[in-house]
């Protein structure tokens, strides 16, 4: 595939889960089927081995067989592509990236050292040695809530213009003043936001998301995408929903101390549009497909687009 530019990188992208058996081991055979899932569904893009991707839990010969089968899927489909080669280890995600690089991904994403808090300066760094051995594959910078090290605005701003490779980033949002702020300093990159907070985010000027709405229903989410130019005030609308059904019914789960890893399998499992299954891989906790399964109702009543036979996977 062909390096992607910032304005490539727009819409809904659908996150490869793992789906993990009784024993922690992958079954292969589901990942394809899932990445087949989410071609049919028309989703802008696919990525993997996010936090939801269970990238920090993967020993190095999985890591390569999973970015092995969504490149293979994806150049076959004609689909864009992103690896995800992200470690808590720098040196860990300097080396993914390094066999990464024959796949000839669009993006390759790419999240801070995490595992003491490092400077501006040392940001920087990471960055540039990261450009040079991708070249002339871009970056998408990962920077999830809980990274040791949230950037701002104008920290994000800084590392674009001293790592011109860098064409992206993922970040939770804020209010209109971030918004402003980003738009300010970050003027050349694809801002991807929160799925559920898409809408708004769009019209203030976000790019697109890697999106958590995508993992109850990949073909909805992208559908609610076209809303958003079509008719932005229903778009909104069905935001309002959105939010309304995961502030009720998934937020008390991460108020228990579920990670959101276990909260987006279980809007898959809800969906129920791939067989991937809501375990997660030892040691974390997963919550139970019969509570997806009572869910299910709920969801269906609080946001029937997400289950209406046009949006439904073969």
């Amino acid at each position: 595939m062909r390096p992607l530019k910032s304005d490539d990188i727009r819409g809904t992208w659908g996150t490869l889960l793992l789906p993990i058996q009784p024993d922690d081991s992958i079954d292969y055979m589901l990942l394809t089927e899932e990445i087949d899932r989410l071609i049919e569904a028309g989703v802008a893009g696919i990525y993997s081995n996010g936090t939801a991707g269970e990238m920090y839990n993967q020993t190095e010969a999985e890591f390569d067989r999973i970015s092995g089968i969504l490149a293979e899927r994806c150049e076959r489909a004609g689909v864009p592509f992103q690896l995800g080669v992200s470690h808590m280890s720098p040196m860990l995600s300097l080396e993914r990236l390094r066999r990464v690089i024959p796949l000839a991904p669009g993006a390759v994403q790419v999240a801070l050292p995490d595992w003491f808090r490092p400077s501006v300066d040392e940001c920087m760094d990471f960055l540039q040695r990261m450009a040079e051995v991708a070249s002339p594959i871009p970056l998408v910078l990962y920077n999830p809530p809980h990274a040791k090290r949230v950037l701002t605005p104008a920290e994000i701003g800084e590392l674009a213009r001293a790592v011109p490779a860098l064409v992206g980033v993922k970040v939770a949002d804020g209010d209109e003043g971030w918004y402003e702020r980003m738009r300010v300093h970050c003027s050349g990159l694809s801002v991807f936001v929160p799925g559920h907070h898409l809408a708004t985010g769009r019209a203030r000027g976000a790019g697109g998301s890697y999106s958590n709405v995508a993992c109850l229903n990949p073909a909805a989410a992208q559908r609610w995408w076209r809303q958003m130019h079509d008719d932005p005030g229903e778009a909104v609308a069905l935001q309002g929903r959105i939010e309304g059904f995961l502030e009720q019914y998934i937020l008390p789960f991460l108020l228990k101390g579920y990670s959101t890893m276990a909260v987006d399998k279980l809007l898959a499992a809800i969906g129920h549009w791939c067989r991937i299954g809501s375990r997660l891989r030892w040691p974390y906790r997963w919550i139970d497909e019969e509570t997806a399964d009572h869910l299910r109702s709920t969801a269906r009543e609080c946001l029937p687009e997400f289950f209406s036979a046009e949006v439904l996977c073969p």
